[in-house]
C-alpha cells in the first residue's frame, strides 16, 4: 500500500488530540488545587475568619483561572500563526516550484522507509489527491484540519484551573473551624493522588513516583504557606 494517507490516520490523530486535551485538563486541575490549596491554607494560618478565607479563596480563583485562560489563548494563537504561515508558504512553494516540492516529498518517504519507487509512486499520487495536505503531514507534522482554537484552549484551562480549585475552597469555607485544615488538608491530598496518577496513566508514565510527586509538592506547597501564614498571623500583620 502506497497511499501513506490509511484510513486509519485519522482516529489515531484524534485520539492523540483528545489524550493531549486530556491532559492538559488534568494538569490544569491540579495548579488549580494546589494554588488555591496554597493560598487558602496560608490564610487559615493567620485567621480563622471565614469570610476572610473565603475572599482569598475566590480571589486566589478568580486570578488563577484567568491567567491561566489567558496564558493558554496567547501560547495557542501563536502556535496557530506559525502553523497557519508555514501552510501559506507550503502553498505558495507548491505553486511555484511543484516539481522540486514532489521530489522533497519523495525523499521525505524514503526516509520514512519506503523504497525509492515506492516513495516516488506515493508522492505523486497523494500530490494528486491533495499536495497541501499531504506536505503539511509529512513535511510538517500538522493537519490542516485540527489547527487548535485558542479560545477553545483558553475556557478548557479556565474550567479546569476553577474545577480544582473549587475543592479546597470549599474544603476550608464549609467544615467547622475545628477541622476545617484538617480536612482541607486531606481532601487536597487525596484529590493530588487522583490527579497524579491519571496523568501517569494519560502519559503511559509508572504512576507511584508521579502520584508521590504530586503529593509531596502539594503537601509542601501547604506547609510553605501555613508556616508564613502563621507567623505573620503571631506578628499581628
Amino acid at each position: 500500500m502506497t497511499d501513506v494517507d490509511t484510513p486509519h490516520e485519522p482516529h489515531d490523530q484524534g485520539m492523540s488530540t483528545r489524550l493531549n486535551w486530556l491532559r492538559a485538563a488534568v494538569l490544569g486541575a491540579n495548579d488549580g488545587i494546589v494554588s488555591t490549596a496554597g493560598l487558602v491554607v496560608g490564610v487559615a494560618g493567620a485567621t480563622g475568619e471565614r469570610s476572610t478565607l473565603l475572599t482569598a479563596g475566590l480571589a486566589g480563583l478568580l486570578a488563577g483561572s484567568m491567567s491561566m485562560a489567558a496564558g493558554e489563548y496567547v501560547s495557542v494563537s501563536t502556535q496557530r500563526a506559525s502553523e497557519k504561515a508555514a501552510l501559506a508558504q507550503e502553498k505558495r512553494e507548491l505553486r511555484e516550484q511543484p516539481a522540486a516540492e514532489l521530489d522533497e516529498l519523495t525523499e521525505l518517504l524514503e526516509a520514512r522507509g519506503l523504497s525509492a519507487d515506492v516513495a516516488r509512486e506515493a508522492a505523486e499520487q497523494l500530490t494528486q489527491k491533495d499536495a497541501l495536505r499531504a506536505h503539511a503531514r509529512v513535511e510538517l507534522g500538522i493537519d490542516p484540519d485540527e489547527l487548535m482554537n485558542p479560545w477553545h484552549a483558553a475556557w478548557a484551562s479556565f474550567l479546569a484551573f476553577t474545577v480544582g480549585a473549587l475543592l479546597p475552597l470549599l474544603a476550608i469555607v464549609l467544615p467547622p473551624s475545628s477541622v476545617r485544615l484538617y480536612v482541607t488538608v486531606g481532601a487536597v491530598l487525596a484529590a493530588l493522588c487522583l490527579t497524579g496518577w491519571w496523568s501517569a496513566r494519560l502519559g503511559a508514565a509508572p504512576t507511584g513516583p508521579a502520584v508521590l510527586r504530586n503529593v509531596l509538592g502539594g503537601a509542601l506547597a501547604m506547609a510553605v504557606t501555613y508556616g508564613a501564614g502563621s507567623l505573620l498571623g503571631a506578628v499581628g500583620v
